[in-house]
């Protein structure tokens, strides 16, 4: 296996951290990107505690400018990066009509703007190298999901951005995959439960219980979809939507 320069974003905790950390057990140099640059610089040094090559950049992934820093700092300081995994998202869960515009926008800007953007920079890099994996962390909600409006459109519109990066850069030897969580326990999650007044531990048993494998997931499970996705043996796989739920999802 080729060691490759990778990016993951929103990689600070959760499922990015534990996909930075995978990525870099499989050899790769990581950049572990976050708005929390501090919480960013943990993970990366965790990376390099265990033997790999990591570095942290704090970075909005919405902001033009700061994504272009970014991704010129990453090229310099590890390489050019040929394996991007767009992960990076927030939550701003309400009913429709109690939603703001501003809670609409972020979600939005954030999920999509912020794949937009971040695949724009990263793709030269790729298209020179005649080598790209990207992969962009879409979820069960794209196919609806009550007081998550914005979300679930977010999530729904990055399998559309990914089939059409498939198409458009497919020639250049690049693939682009969607990964589509089901229920992950992580802080994003654990906010959740408490947004809507019930202890953790009663949520996961509820989630749970709709799950046929009868498990939560776990960011491990997430990350280990996203290593094959980056990888060379993937190279014919391109376009689709691999939906990591403990389930069928329609």
């Amino acid at each position: 296996m080729t060691s490759r320069t990778a990016i993951v974003t929103g990689a600070a905790r959760g499922i990015g951290a534990a996909t930075a950390a995978r990525l870099a057990r499989e050899g790769h140099a990581v950049a572990v990107l976050d708005l929390l640059e501090d919480q960013a610089t943990a993970t990366a040094e965790r990376i390099v505690a265990g033997g790999g090559r990591a570095i942290a950049v704090g970075v909005d992934v919405s902001d033009e400018a700061a994504v272009t820093a970014a991704v010129e700092r990453v090229a310099a300081e590890l390489g050019a990066p040929t394996i991007l995994v767009n992960n990076a998202g927030i939550l701003r869960d309400n009913l429709l009509f109690k939603m703001s515009l501003e809670d609409w926008d972020a979600v939005l800007g954030v999920h999509l703007r912020g794949a937009f953007l971040m695949t724009r920079a990263v793709q030269a890099h790729m298209v020179e190298a005649r080598f790209g994996r990207i992969v962009n962390l879409s979820s069960t909600s794209a196919l609806g999901n009550r007081g998550q409006a914005n979300y679930a459109a977010a999530k729904a519109g990055m399998q559309g951005f990914t089939k059409t990066l498939a198409i458009e850069l497919g020639k250049f030897g690049i693939t682009a995959n969607a990964i589509a969580p089901g229920f992950i326990q992580t802080d994003m999650t654990r906010a959740t439960a408490e947004r809507v007044g019930v202890p953790f531990d009663e949520y996961v048993t509820a989630a749970t219980a709709q799950i046929p494998v009868a498990r939560p997931g776990v960011p491990e499970d997430i990350a280990a979809a996203a290593a094959y996705f980056a990888s060379e043996d993937a190279g014919f796989v391109s376009g689709q939507v691999l939906y990591v739920a403990g389930g069928p999802r329609d």
